[in-house]
């Protein structure tokens, strides 16, 4: 299923994207698309259901993040080998993590604000794993049980907070916006690998980041069971699994980065494409 939260910011309300790329409303049936209806119990009853006779909305409405009430984003950093080499830092022997905040998400093709000050603003597109059901200290081999499906999601990054202000990266990566996901919540049933999803972005219509989760230096069930270890996954939570190489800052001759007025477009397989504009923050 293709799971959807449409509407204003604030007022989104549930839905689900048909076989035929319709948009049907699910707020008769669920209060939202929140951490309690991410058991699989309930992505089950949905399933089952006869989408074609769930009422049709119509027009193009804003689309939010399709996950409400996340806890956490814990991030992946590093996760492909090229990507580690256009940082100029070697390929980790263990996942790196990092934390973005909350208050950076924002809906697949809402504005991205730009910080005031901000000199090195960049952009990463990078599989998301939303969590089910709790996971704690979990085994790789039981880690994608706990995963209820996949996003799409742009890790945007102000590099100059991120690398040249001290301590961790998180300053770099949570102002508000920074975490656009979407469209929509593909659910795991639908993704039987992981590791064969293709992403691209483009800047201004020029192709960036073409990469793949084949290319993963950890894999899902490595992420979710190491994070685990150290910090209880909860229904809800999502992780940022790494971007591959393309970003700003590994732009050759010279680095690359945004401005307002510039225009992110990424994608991925099966979990459809978002669209940012770059505004003043």
């Amino acid at each position: 299923m293709k799971l959807v939260r449409y509407g204003q910011p604030g007022a989104e309300r549930p839905g689900l994207i048909d076989a035929t790329g319709a948009l049907r409303d699910l707020s008769m049936l669920l209060p939202d698309l929140g951490p309690a209806q991410l058991h699989p119990r309930t992505l089950s009853a949905l399933a089952a259901l006869d989408a074609s006779r769930l009422p049709a909305i119509d027009g193009a409405p804003r689309l939010g993040c399709p996950v409400a009430g996340v806890g956490k984003i814990v991030c992946v950093g590093l996760n492909y080998a090229d990507h580690a080499r256009e940082a100029g830092l070697q390929p980790p022997a263990e996942p790196v993590l990092f934390m973005k905040a909350v208050t950076a998400l924002s809906g697949p093709n809402d504005d991205v604000r730009i910080p005031p000050g901000a000199t090195k603003t960049d952009w990463e597109v990078e599989l998301g794993v939303v969590i089910g059901t709790r996971a704690h200290d979990v085994t790789e081999a039981a880690a994608l049980q706990h995963v209820a499906g996949y996003v799409l999601a742009n890790d945007v990054s102000e590099r100059a907070w991120q690398m040249e202000r001290g301590g961790q990266w998180d300053k770099g990566k949570s102002y508000d916006t920074f975490a656009p996901i979407g469209p929509w919540l593909l659910t795991a049933d639908e993704v039987p690998d992981p590791h064969t999803i293709d992403l691209w972005l483009e800047v201004n219509g020029q192709r960036v980041q073409n990469g793949s989760t084949r290319h993963f230096i950890f894999g899902v069930p490595t992420v979710v069971s190491y994070i685990s270890q150290f910090m209880t996954l909860e229904p809800g939570d999502v992780i940022l699994t790494g971007t591959p190489a393309g970003v700003g800052m590994g732009q050759k001759p010279a680095p690359w980065f945004l401005k307002p007025g510039d225009v992110m477009r990424l994608g991925a397989t099966g979990l459809g494409e978002q669209m940012q504009k770059c505004v003043g923050g």
